[in-house]
């Protein structure tokens, strides 16, 4: 597998090590980590700044001409318009990581022309290596992965994130995830959303859904599931999901049964979905609401809004 790279997986791959060495050395003494508050609940340490300079100099490098999209600095450094773009997460689950959790990894995606080309997401934990190419599969640690087997619901285990800012729609999240926790085996919050998506790919969990995510936080997963053979979308099960700040992700049969579940909570899901929605969560019941919903939906003659 390593000799047949292609060589901007290769730089990628020298990248994401590179900061993960950096991010494993400040593990090691975490209470002298200097953290500041990006806003409520969301933070940055002055080790995802220095990861995040220590992957755009190796692939800045490389590849001078090419675009940068990362999480801390934006796009402030290399071209400004080339249809090549890396998108980077230096450190996907900093508050993890500020407590000593184990759970948090570097994701470093190639977006050629708006599609993701190549993917990494690097575990400096457990030096867990997932990457894929377009058209040419996923590995993790040089090993072909694929998606979990699992058809029914009730078998699988679904991984999540909870909303933590102040505006996020908390009781709306509530209820979906009430919704899917009693129609599955267990649900997890690992805390590290490009991990996460790793784990769909690998087989690990069976389906993923999250809103509120940015792109960095998403786009190396999403390549990394759509190669192990899985689908990613938005709640209702569209593609182009990237900047919608909405994702679902799991193997193309629990895809299916997962989006009549969270469907209804998308920001795209119908007018009727919307009011009962609204409704359930003054009541905090689904079900009554949900009937209510339809009737308004059919007494409005099914106007979306």
């Amino acid at each position: 597998m390593s000799n047949s790279l292609h060589p901007m997986l290769n730089v990628a791959i020298k990248a994401a090590r590179a900061a993960g060495a950096l991010i494993n050395r400040a593990a090691l003494d975490v209470e002298s980590v200097r953290v500041a508050q990006k806003q409520v609940n969301d933070f940055v340490t002055e080790v995802d700044q220095a990861a995040e300079r220590i992957i755009i100099e190796t692939l800045l490098n490389a590849y001078p001409q090419h675009s940068i999209l990362a999480e801390e600095s934006g796009n402030e450094h290399g071209a400004k318009n080339s249809d090549h773009v890396w998108i980077i997460d230096p450190l996907d689950g900093t508050t993890n990581f500020i407590h000593g959790f184990p759970v948090y990894c570097v994701s470093i995606a190639l977006a050629y022309k708006g599609k993701i080309e190549h993917a990494v997401v690097y575990d400096p934990s457990r030096n867990d290596l997932f990457t894929a190419t377009k058209g040419r599969g996923a590995y993790l640690n040089e090993r072909r992965i694929r998606v979990s087997k699992r058809t029914q619901l009730r078998d699988c285990l679904i991984s999540t994130g909870f909303p933590f800012r102040r505006g996020d729609n908390f009781k709306q999240y509530m209820l979906m995830l009430g919704e899917v926790m009693q129609r599955t085996a267990g649900v997890r919050r690992p805390g590290s959303a490009a991990l996460d998506l790793a784990y769909v790919a690998a087989g690990f969990a069976d389906g993923f859904f999250e809103s509120g995510l940015s792109i960095w936080d998403v786009a190396a997963g999403s390549l990394l599931v759509s190669e192990a053979g899985g689908l990613v979308g938005n709640f209702t099960g569209e593609s182009d999901f990237l900047e919608q700040k909405e994702i679902l992700a799991a193997n193309p049969r629990i895809y299916g049964a997962l989006i009549p579940v969270v469907g209804k909570y998308s920001k795209f899901a119908t007018a009727g979905e919307k009011a009962a929605v609204r409704q359930a969560v003054k009541t905090g019941e689904f079900e009554e609401a949900a009937e209510e919903g339809a009737e308004q939906a059919a007494a409005e003659g099914k106007s979306q809004d």
